[in-house]
């Protein structure tokens, strides 16, 4: 396959893959990973912040704006429901020189976000769609301005291709589309042909696919099936920082027929290194090793999916609490074991909603927005 490559405003994207925003997974240690992975190729963006936080300097906030000296670009994802609190926060990041790129949020689809207006649930109001990226817009001069959003709130109130042609009207960069509905949460299959009609429906700025790519493979189909510009991974990389190295490898001239030159297939023993080092970056990151563990363990299941280790072992290793103790309980796994078939496809969250929570009278007019003010924004970031 050719290689290829995306522009976002100044920054070119060679091969064209982007990290998802995922709130309590992709902060700057998980980011480090996946660019070593990568050989620094690619676009890493910072899991979700919100902007009355940011705003108001939550400390917490400002800890997972940090970003890594070798990070180019520095790409943050905006949360927010009130236009002017989302253009001070964009300001604020223009002034203080926080970040090169912003992605903004309207494809979360969790009920704290959701029953706020925000996320996946703002597009179905049109006119404050708009207010909100003429804000951000206007507020980043030189800064490119992407957005990531899904279908809509459920099958009968789908809003991507209205949401497409505000944001071109409005001078945003890029599009990022998850092929399925907040209702659809994270089950059943994501819809690539939608990523196709949206290409088609805003032609004049890059689109990019979101949903399901599970494999490099699965990356270069989704691409050449839809026309997209580039991908979005989320879920398929969470205990596999290594993907990146294979989807940069998909996109390279030289790599195998059909567009990959192969996939990651590590043993345990590489896999449990991998562990080590994320845990380590976690500790620094946090400024201590008890905190940084622990922050750490909600990574184990995905890390040793499909491995035989043990019910007893998971348990002990969910409930570590510092290095000496994850490393005698990596030292005692049967580190020789080869990457199992069981590890492959589909990871994290499966399930799916039938009904998303809403502010009351969400549903009654798709365009006023009455009654949407900054107390409608969340106080915290991340996870």
């Amino acid at each position: 396959m050719t290689q290829t490559q995306l522009q976002i405003g100044p920054h070119t994207v060679q091969p064209p893959v982007v990290l998802a925003p995922m709130a309590g997974i992709t902060n700057a240690p998980f980011r480090t990973l996946c660019r070593e992975f990568s050989g620094g190729k690619g676009l890493f963006v910072s899991e979700m912040i919100t902007t009355r936080a940011l705003v108001e300097r939550d400390a917490k906030t400002m800890r997972l704006i940090h970003f890594d000296g070798t990070e180019k670009p520095r790409s943050i994802q905006l949360y927010g429901v009130d236009p002017v609190t989302v253009g001070k926060a964009v300001r604020m990041i223009v002034d203080e020189d926080l970040a090169d790129h912003i992605d903004l949020n309207f494809g979360c689809p969790v009920p704290k976000v959701t029953r706020k207006g925000g996320g996946s649930a703002l597009p179905y109001k049109r006119n404050l769609l708009r207010a909100i990226l003429r804000e951000a817009v206007a507020g980043a001069g030189s800064l490119p301005v992407t957005m990531k959003m899904r279908k809509g709130i459920d099958d009968d109130h789908i809003t991507y291709l209205d949401a497409g042609r505000i944001a071109v009207e409005e001078g945003v960069t890029a599009i990022a589309l998850h092929g399925r509905t907040a209702a659809q949460h994270y089950g059943g299959t994501a819809d690539w042909d939608a990523i196709a009609r949206l290409k088609e429906t805003v032609p004049e700025i890059p689109v990019l696919g979101n949903g399901d790519i599970w494999s490099a493979e699965d990356a270069v189909r989704m691409m050449a099936r839809t026309g997209c510009d580039g991908v979005v991974v989320g879920r398929g990389c969470l205990g596999r920082p290594w993907l990146f190295g294979d989807l940069v490898a998909a996109f390279t001239p030289d790599g195998a027929p059909g567009g990959g030159a192969g996939s990651a297939r590590p043993t345990l023993k590489e896999v449990a290194a991998v562990m080590r080092r994320h845990a380590e970056l976690l500790v620094e990151w946090l400024e201590d090793e008890e905190r940084g563990v622990i922050d750490f363990r909600k990574h184990v299941a995905w890390y040793t999916k499909g491995f035989s280790v043990g019910s007893e072992m998971r348990k002990r290793l969910a409930i570590t609490s510092s290095l000496a103790e994850l490393d005698d309980l990596l030292a005692g796994l049967d580190l020789d074991q080869e990457w199992p078939p069981g590890a492959d496809g589909p990871r994290g969250r499966t399930s799916g909603r039938n009904r998303v929570v809403l502010p009351d009278g969400w549903l009654a007019d798709p365009y006023d927005c009455a009654g949407v003010t900054e107390d409608a924004e969340l106080a915290t970031s991340g996870g």
